[in-house]
C-alpha cells in the first residue's frame, strides 16, 4: 500500500458511501440494496484478513466474484452486485480514499433479459376488475396503468403534487421532476379515493387507516393478491409500467414524447420497446381501456 495512503476500513467506507447516497436523495430501496451488498463484500474480505478498503486489490474482487458464482447467485445477481462495487470504489477514488480503482477491470457477467412482461387487454381488464371494491387499491392500480409511475414514485406522492387533471411527480433517483396528465379514469379513481381517504394530517397521498404513508412493500403485497385474485400469472408490479409504455407506444404517442412522461433518462429506453410492441400487435390494445 501507498505510504501516503491512510488506511480507510471497509466498515466506515461503507458507511461513508451509504451517506453519500442519502445525500444523492436516492431512494430507501437503492440505499438498502447497496448497502447490503457491500457488506456481504466486507464479509467476506474479512474472512480473508482484508479489512480495510484502502487494501483491496483487483484479484480479491474477482475472488469475491467468482466466490458468488459457485454458491448459486444468477448471473443477473452477480451484475446487479457489481454494479454496487463498481459505484463504491469509484465513489472511494472520487473521495481520494483510493488512488485507483480496483473494480475497474470488472466484466459483467452476460446473461440474457427476458422481454417486458405486458398485460394483454383481457388481464388489464380483470386486473381492475379484481380490485374495483378495495378504493384506494383501485386509485393505486389505476395510476400504475394509465400513468406509467414508479411504484416508489407512487408512494411518495402527496396531496399537494395531486390535481384533477396532472400529477406532479418529485424527483427520486436523480430523475428530473415531471408532469404526467392524467385520463378520466384515473382522474375518477384518485377522486373516489380523496373522498374516502382518512383525514390525517400526513401529506402523503396513500396512507393506511391510521393515518401512516403507505409503504412500497404494502403496495407491492396489495397489488400481488389483486394479481392473484384476477388469475394473471408471472407478472410484477413494474409490468404495470411496461404495460403502459406498450399500450402508448401502440397507440402512436411520440417515443420522446412517452419517455417524458415516464421518467426515462434516455431515449433508447422508451425505444426498445417499440420492436415489443411490433411483434406483440396481435394481444394489445390500440389504445388505453378507460372506464
Amino acid at each position: 500500500m501507498n505510504a501516503n495512503i491512510e488506511p480507510v476500513s471497509m466498515a466506515r467506507a461503507i458507511s461513508d458511501f451509504v451517506e453519500h447516497l442519502r445525500t444523492q436523495k436516492r431512494s430507501s430501496a437503492t440505499v438498502i440494496a447497496y448497502a447490503n451488498d457491500l457488506k456481504q463484500l466486507q464479509k467476506y474480505l474479512e474472512e480473508h484478513r482484508i479489512t480495510q478498503a484502502t487494501t483491496v486489490q483487483t484479484p480479491h474482487l474477482q475472488e469475491f466474484v467468482a466466490h458468488l458464482s459457485t454458491n448459486g447467485y444468477t448471473a443477473k445477481s452477480v451484475s446487479r452486485k457489481l454494479n454496487s462495487i463498481k459505484s463504491f470504489f469509484k465513489f472511494l477514488v472520487a473521495q481520494g480514499v483510493i488512488p485507483a480503482d480496483p473494480a475497474k477491470p470488472l466484466g459483467h457477467p452476460k446473461y440474457d433479459t427476458a422481454p417486458p412482461r405486458i398485460l394483454s387487454t383481457d388481464e388489464y381488464k380483470r386486473l381492475r376488475d379484481a380490485c374495483r371494491l378495495d378504493i384506494r387499491m383501485c386509485a393505486i392500480i389505476e395510476l400504475l396503468l394509465q400513468t406509467g409511475l414508479r411504484i416508489s414514485e407512487l408512494a411518495n406522492l402527496h396531496l399537494e403534487d395531486v390535481s384533477k387533471n396532472e400529477l406532479q411527480v418529485k424527483a427520486i433517483e436523480n430523475n428530473a421532476a415531471r408532469t404526467i396528465p392524467l385520463n378520466k379514469a384515473a382522474s375518477a379513481s384518485v377522486q373516489n379515493y380523496m373522498a374516502v381517504r382518512p383525514q390525517v394530517k400526513d401529506p402523503h397521498l396513500f396512507v393506511t387507516k391510521t393515518g401512516r404513508p403507505l409503504l412500497v412493500r404494502n403496495i407491492r403485497t396489495a397489488i400481488d393478491r389483486y394479481f392473484d385474485h384476477a388469475g394473471i400469472k408471472n407478472v410484477k408490479v413494474n409490468d404495470l409500467r411496461h404495460t403502459f409504455v406498450a399500450h402508448q407506444l401502440q397507440a402512436g404517442v411520440d417515443p420522446e414524447y412517452l419517455a417524458k412522461t415516464v421518467g426515462h433518462k434516455r431515449l433508447s429506453s422508451t425505444s426498445k420497446y417499440l420492436d415489443l410492441v411490433k411483434s406483440s400487435v396481435s394481444t394489445l390494445s390500440s389504445r388505453l381501456v378507460e372506464l
